[in-house]
């Protein structure tokens, strides 16, 4: 034993030795008496003081009731369809597992650092307790001894369940309160029961209360799978977790944990050849919290977040202390590829647009659509380049931008002049970097549901929700453009009009008897024909002539009437340009009412959770289906088979010719907005209804060439890659031989003339 460690080890009779010795040399009654008036009474009467003091202080201390039932608070777990965990609802993160559950590495190191007489002790280690305080004290006055802790881990799990009641605090009465509280629990609760409580209670960073939420967060894995160097971490983490924190420190960890290693040879539960063959290593991390921005999806779990939370209020249930097991709709398998595929797909269109708007004249004429020319090109790699052109010639724009944004309106809020206000944020290189990134970014919103059911399989709500929190899915609105078209042709459908019957593809005016305002709708390209042009050609070549003279005729309400019926919640102004996309709408909804066509005319409404089990299983919320006819089969078959035309030879063509998907019974349509500032594309298969769009959140900002800007060649770029993935995945695959019903044959009436179709 070094000299430091006998130092350590001090005991505290060590002031009375000479007398001990003295007394046993010579023992005579005078020795004797001595002996008993310094020791026996003062000890005697120190115990009783003790004593009564302790029973003074169990006043004051958890009752009987709050330690067999401690309250401690839990996390409520969603998990997708697939059985993984998407995230977690709660206060304190915490999940509770069986002590046989845990890694016997985790175990074994706990009990080898934390307290090696855990087994031999009866919540209280005087001796250890004695020793500690003395060492302490003395390295308080100078001495070369460290402050120790002394508390067993009984008492540690009293302070860290009943801290209201014992507190923090470094004293004599809250450390007789430990106590007092550690023996009852011993009482009470078999050794392994108290290091099951202890390994589930015990804090860690990120918000991980226990082993299991630390587990996940520290090495996204059961705490039933850690192994040597996982859990000897985590125990030794305990000591000082943002010292000895994995991620952040990892040296450091490395030596604390040997730390632990060489405790638990030193117990016999590690063999050393095994210390020496892992001890340089680093422990291996894969950070993932419990916060909703690290979700395998965010956006989604955000919402349903969200819902629960509603739930949960209206069934007076607190999701965030209750330990809730929160079945979703989500795949997560699905949720990857598409993940992927919208990443590959934005970052080659930002090299477009960064591209696009970086000088006077755009490679658009150059590069044609060659994504690779845009991404290798100095106009992307180089972020001077960025937007450059756009910004030289849009100051106007970039003032607006810096008085819009919160540094300015806080800086003129505390009284600063806004004209300097102003010159001095022109002239803050950082700050206006960030603003021209942020207003440039191109952002997506992307949505997959299974038309029979409603039940959502994937949801990207944006690139990035750590940068930018603003939902494209469900929570952003914008004008859908062409995708609104087959609602018009559906009344129409319904009311008895032919598929072929035809019009002249020309400029009409319309004005608006109540306002007198004059709509005379263009094509996308400013070109008409003058030829008579069928529906069904009309909507695969998204002619803006040919919808707006249907509207004109079935009347707008009844368009907006319908599209409601459909699943689009949100207000539809009733007016002719309704039919080109000019009512606000969220994906979601477009979605949604798309996939009331691939239902057969059946409306159901988008589902987020399917069950909401409580702790011991029992099932507290379950999904029941409300679904309603809104559209005849028939006519909803009429319109597939005229949106087939749209992937098979409209403006949809590039799911087969870009991205290969022969075979496959595709319907679906593509949707622009005015300067390109949407873009959309919105997919059905019988199994699978898949949307994006695609755009800046400012809508000042806009793609430079029409080509880009059309839903053909931006949002059907991210659905046409996932698609492709997904039929590379064998297990995942949609199905060939799944077909949409082909449109009887009917006898309808159109134009004041029966055709039959």
């Amino acid at each position: 034993m070094s000299t430091d460690q006998a130092k350590r080890h001090i005991p505290l009779i060590t002031p009375y030795r000479s007398i001990l010795l003295r007394v046993l040399r010579n023992p005579n009654a005078a020795n004797a008496a001595f002996v008993f008036s310094i020791f026996v009474i003062p000890v005697s009467l120190a115990s009783l003081l003790l004593l009564a003091y302790m029973v003074i202080l169990s006043w004051d201390t958890p009752s009987l009731k709050e330690i067999e039932n401690p309250e401690i608070s839990y996390a409520s777990i969603a998990y997708t369809a697939d059985g993984e965990e998407l995230a977690r609802f709660g206060r304190q993160n915490r999940t509770w597992i069986p002590y046989d559950s845990i890694s016997v590495f985790a175990r074994d190191a706990l009990i080898a650092t934390e307290d090696h007489q855990f087994h031999r002790h009866w919540g209280v280690n005087l001796f250890r307790t004695a020793s500690a305080a003395t060492q302490s004290l003395l390295g308080k006055v100078g001495l070369p001894f460290e402050r120790q802790g002394g508390s067993t881990i009984t008492q540690q799990l009293a302070r860290n369940i009943y801290n209201e009641q014992i507190g923090f605090e470094v004293s004599v009465k809250r450390k007789l309160k430990e106590m007092v509280t550690a023996i009852r629990l011993e009482q009470l609760y078999a050794k392994d029961e108290i290091a099951e409580m202890y390994l589930n209670t015990v804090p860690f960073l990120y918000n991980a209360y226990g082993i299991e939420a630390a587990s996940r967060t520290y090495f996204n894995k059961s705490a039933a799978d850690l192994n040597l160097l996982e859990g000897t971490s985590l125990i030794g983490a305990l000591k000082g977790t943002t010292r000895y924190n994995p991620v952040r420190n990892p040296e450091r960890s490395r030596i604390r944990r040997n730390t632990v290693m060489r405790r638990m040879i030193s117990q016999g539960w590690l063999e050393e050849d095994v210390y020496e063959t892992v001890k340089d290593s680093l422990t291996q991390t894969s950070l993932r919290t419990a916060d909703v921005t690290q979700s395998i999806a965010p956006y989604f779990a955000e919402q349903v977040r969200q819902w629960v939370t509603n739930w949960g209020e209206e069934n007076d249930i607190d999701i965030y202390t209750t330990p809730l097991t929160i079945e979703t709709t989500l795949d997560s398998r699905l949720q990857s590829i598409a993940q992927n595929a919208v990443t590959s797909t934005l970052d080659d269109l930002q090299a477009v647009v960064n591209c696009e708007w970086s000088a006077r004249s755009s490679p658009r004429l150059q590069f044609r659509s060659n994504l690779a020319l845009y991404r290798s090109d100095p106009c992307h790699t180089d972020p001077a380049n960025h937007w450059a052109w756009f910004w030289q010639r849009n100051s106007s724009l970039i003032e607006s931008y810096i008085r819009e944004s919160s540094r300015y309106q806080n800086l003129v809020n505390q009284g600063t002049n806004p004209q300097e206000t102003l010159e001095t944020l022109r002239g803050d290189s950082e700050f206006m970097d960030s603003l021209k990134t942020t207003k440039s970014r191109l952002e997506t919103g992307f949505v997959a549901t299974d038309p029979t059911n409603g039940y959502i399989k994937v949801w990207i709500g944006g690139r990035d929700l750590s940068t930018d929190w603003y939902d494209h899915v469900g929570v952003a609105k914008r004008q859908p453009g062409s995708t609104f078209k087959p609602f018009t042709y559906a009344w129409a459908i319904d009311s008895g009009y032919s598929p072929e019957a035809m019009y002249v593809d020309s400029v009409f005016q319309y004005q608006d008897p109540t306002t007198g305002d004059v709509w005379s709708p263009q094509n996308f390209n400013d070109q008409t024909t003058g030829e008579l042009i069928s529906m069904r050609d009309g909507l695969s070549r998204s002619l803006n002539t040919i919808t707006a003279q249907i509207i004109r005729d079935i009347n707008p309400h009844n368009v907006a009437k319908l599209a409601n019926w459909m699943g689009i919640k949100s207000p539809l102004n009733p007016v002719p340009s309704l039919a080109l996309g000019t009512s606000e709408v969220t994906l979601l909804e477009v979605v949604n009412a798309y996939s009331t066509f691939a239902n057969r005319g059946i409306q159901t409404d988008p589902v987020m959770v399917t069950r909401i089990l409580s702790e011991t299983g029992l099932v507290l919320y379950e999904y029941q289906p409300l679904q309603r006819e809104v559209l005849s089969e028939e006519t909803a078959a009429v319109m597939i088979d005229m949106l087939r035309d749209v992937i098979d030879s409209g403006t949809g063509i590039r799911i087969r010719s870009t991205y290969s998907q022969y075979g496959y019974d595709f319907a679906g349509k593509t949707g622009t907005t005015q300067e390109g500032a949407d873009g959309w594309f919105i997919l059905m298969h019988p199994e699978l209804v898949t949307g994006a769009w695609v755009g800046f959140n400012d809508r000042r900002m806009s793609f430079r060439s029409t080509w880009w800007g059309q839903g053909a060649h931006n949002a059907l770029f991210a659905v046409g890659e996932f698609l492709r993935d997904l039929n590379e995945n064998e297990e995942l695959k949609i199905s060939m031989n799944h077909t949409f019903p082909a449109p009887t044959l009917l006898s309808v009436e159109t134009n004041n003339e029966r055709v039959q179709w």
